[in-house]
Order: structure tokens, then sequence, then C-alpha cells
């Protein structure tokens, strides 16, 4: 089973882009080495879909984040290793012997560079090693959930050709023959057990990057449930990438698995939607969580329609845009998936008459789907007052406090329906009517 989130609900939500201003992955993105960063890449692309493997991750991510280690490696000795250790031809001991002879004349010669780099690798690689040898037994002796892939990595190091190479002083003078040897043992008869370690030191760059940033932040780690669990609950949940956020409680369950949500323009809807759908796509990698405690069922999706906007090269408006969007949603909830599925503001590019009855008709049909975890905003609040016959809905909005004639916005979630009417009132703050008048 794969987990199924498309582009525009990446987008929609900020998830990816090294790039990308206020993404959630440049919020997790401390790594200090590249192979760390192209891990932490992976691990982002490709979310969970068991709940074991998610909660033996985040145990993973808790146990460094308790441990408060610091990332003992060099990393330019790192990438030396890296570069060094990749450029392995498969060839045998002989024919490196004479490379390696070769290469140590033409630098006498031509001041060729090569035999310089073998030197420089070697010896970034014995650094990086002995750096290794001792993390892994400082680490051996926590034991924790890492345990099992501490043993592993301490059992390649422990073996006797990596043994010998440990016990070298980079700064005495090593025989050409065993140089060779050791040029061969590292690039061919150990590599694979070298990218082993090199990917170990990836590892717990983003374990530690990751624990870093819960503890900085004051996130925490959420618990993992059965997919027919059908649940979503969270104390003081909080969009992560904004400073001083407002925190919400969710309660989503079987026979309660709707939340129809109303309020103003800028009370926070699309923010609150947003903070719930990060939350959960930040669960099923096995991240830690803008909230103070989380658990969730398993969900085999996220679809969202937040920011639809016109598609001119299709020849969509952006009423039409916004059908096409709610018709790949219904596609998807009727292959009987369990998904987590929210619509910011239905229908808002055509007439109100014609968005009330789609948004009531729309709403009621998906209610049905009770394996589904849905939210839907609108400012049609009237569709909310036919709605509260339907006992899987819950009926929340974002209040709107007056200061005057000024409108102020809490961003806390209260029960029910809103009845804020604040549009003309704006309109007159911002003097547009005299503007126009005079």
């Amino acid at each position: 089973m794969s987990f199924n989130i498309d582009r525009q609900s990446q987008e929609e939500l900020n998830l990816p882009g090294k790039f990308r201003q206020g993404s959630v992955y440049n919020l997790f993105n401390t790594v200090k080495t590249r192979g760390g960063e192209q891990l932490l890449d992976e691990l982002f692309k490709k979310p969970l879909t068991d709940e074991t493997s998610i909660n033996d991750r985040t145990a993973i991510f808790r146990f460094f984040q308790e441990a408060r280690l610091s990332f003992p490696f060099d990393v330019q000795q790192y990438t030396l290793m890296r570069e060094f250790c990749d450029a392995g031809n498969g060839s045998g001991l002989p024919a490196t012997y004479f490379n390696t002879i070769l290469k140590k004349s033409l630098s006498v010669i031509t001041r060729d560079e090569r035999y310089k780099a073998i030197i420089q690798g070697l010896q970034a690689t014995i650094v990086t090693l002995k750096k290794c040898y001792g993390f892994v037994i400082t680490l051996h002796s926590l034991g924790g959930p890492f345990a099992e892939r501490v043993s592993a990595i301490k059992k390649i190091l422990d073996s006797p050709e990596l043994q010998d190479l440990l016990n070298i002083d980079i700064y005495r003078s090593i025989s050409l023959g065993s140089i060779a040897r050791y040029d061969h043992l590292l690039r061919n008869s150990q590599n694979n057990n070298i990218n082993e370690i090199i990917r170990f030191i990836a590892e717990a760059d983003v374990y530690i990057a990751v624990g870093n940033v819960a503890a900085s932040r004051g996130f925490t780690y959420a618990k993992a449930l059965p997919r027919t669990a059908n649940c979503f609950h969270a104390i003081d949940l909080k969009h992560p990438c904004i400073s001083n956020a407002v925190g919400n409680d969710l309660d989503m369950k079987a026979g309660s698995n709707m939340i129809f949500l109303t309020g103003a323009n800028m009370a926070g809807k699309s923010t609150w939607m947003k903070s719930i759908g990060i939350g959960m796509y930040l669960a099923h990698i096995g991240f830690p969580v803008a909230a103070k405690q989380m658990e969730f069922s398993i969900r085999e999706g996220i679809y969202s329609s937040i920011n639809v906007a016109d598609n001119i090269g299709l020849g969509y408006s952006h009423f039409y845009a916004e059908v096409v969007r709610v018709k790949n949603a219904a596609d998807a909830t009727a292959t009987g998936k369990h998904l987590l599925l929210m619509f910011d503001e239905l229908f808002k590019g055509t007439n109100v008459k014609d968005a009330y009855d789609g948004t009531l008709a729309v709403t009621e049909a998906f209610a049905e789907y009770k394996n589904c975890l849905f939210i839907v905003s609108t400012h049609i609040i009237e569709v909310g007052e036919v709605l509260m016959n339907l006992s899987n809905v819950q009926l929340t909005y974002m209040p709107t406090v007056m200061k005057g004639a000024v409108p102020q916005y809490t961003y806390k979630l209260k029960r029910g329906i809103t009845e804020d009417r604040q549009g003309m009132m704006i309109i007159r703050n911002e003097g547009i009517l005299e503007l126009i008048n005079n």
C-alpha cells in the first residue's frame, strides 16, 4: 500500500522545496552533509503506511533528541571519504598496485594530482572511520531503538581488515604497498560495507538534525494507529512554519469524521486546514509535529483543494477548475481508500445560489463515506444550518472579535456556525466608497 498525495496538494501545503521559502522541508533541512540531505529528501518523498514502521521511526527520532547527541564528524573529511570510496572501479589488487605506482610516478614527473587525491581520500576515510567507531561505541552503550542498526555497523568496524586500518597513524609515512592495499580494501573488497557506514553517518545526521528541530521548537511525536480506527486527535495543533502560531484541538473519529468550518476572511480557516494537512503528512513520515499531543489512524493519501486557480492552458475558468478538482477528489474517495480530504471555500468561482447548492450537495455526498476524514470550509454559513441534521458532521468556526469598528481575529476554534458578517465594514474601513465617489 502506497501513500498518495498529488503535486497540487503538496504545493498547497508547501511541503517540498529546498529553495522554496517557508517550505516544511526547509524547516527540517538543518543537516550538515550532502548524504544527510539526500536521505532527508528520500524520507520526505516516501510517507509510510504501516503504523509499526511509523512508530519505530518516531522512536528513533525521539531517542536521538533525548540523547542530545552532537554530530561528531568533520563535513569536509566525510565528503572526501564519499568521493574517494565512490570512485571504485572493481580492479583486483595487482591492478590497483600498478595504478598506484603509475600515479605516484606521474605526480613526480608531471605534477599529476591523482596520487595526491588518493592520499587525501585515504586519510579522510581513516579519520572518519575512527570518529565513526567512537560514535558507535557511544550509541552502543545507550541501547534504545537504534541498537540493531548500531550493532550492524559495529560488526563491520570490528572486522580485522578495518581494525587494521583504524590503527594507522595518518601522520606517519605509509608504504606504497600499504597504500595500494588499503585503496583496494576501501574501494573494492570492502566497498559495500564502507557504503553502509557512509549511509549510517547520513542517517545519524538526519536523526540528530530533526531531533534538534523538535527540541528547539517544542514539537512532539504522533502515535500511529491502524487505519480502521479512522481517527485523528490532536491537542494544540499548529502550523509548524509560523512563528507564535495559535494552536487548536482536533477530534475526528468514526461517527464524527467531517468538520464543517466557517468564519470570515482572514479569520484563519485556510491556515488551520493547512496545519491539519501538514500535521498528518509529517506524522506519516515519522517526523515531529507542531502539537502537544497527537494520534492518528493511517491514511492512504491526502487530497486538498485550497488554492485552486484557473488554467489558461487547458481553457479552464476558475469555477471549472474547482469542479474538476472536486471530481478528482470524488474519484479518489470512491476507491474505498482511507483518505484525508480538505476543501477550502467550495465553488467560490460562481454565483452565490449555485455555490450554496453545490457546497451543500457535495458536502452531503462526501459525508456518506465513513472511512475518510473530511474538512470543508465556506463563507456560505446557511449550508451549515442544513448540515446540523447529519450526525457525523462537526460544526466549527473561526471567530472575529470587534474592537469598535475594527475586526480582530483570535484564531481559536469554536463550536457552531459563525454569525460574523464584517465584509461591508472592512470595505468602509478602507475608505473604498469615498475614493470612488470622489
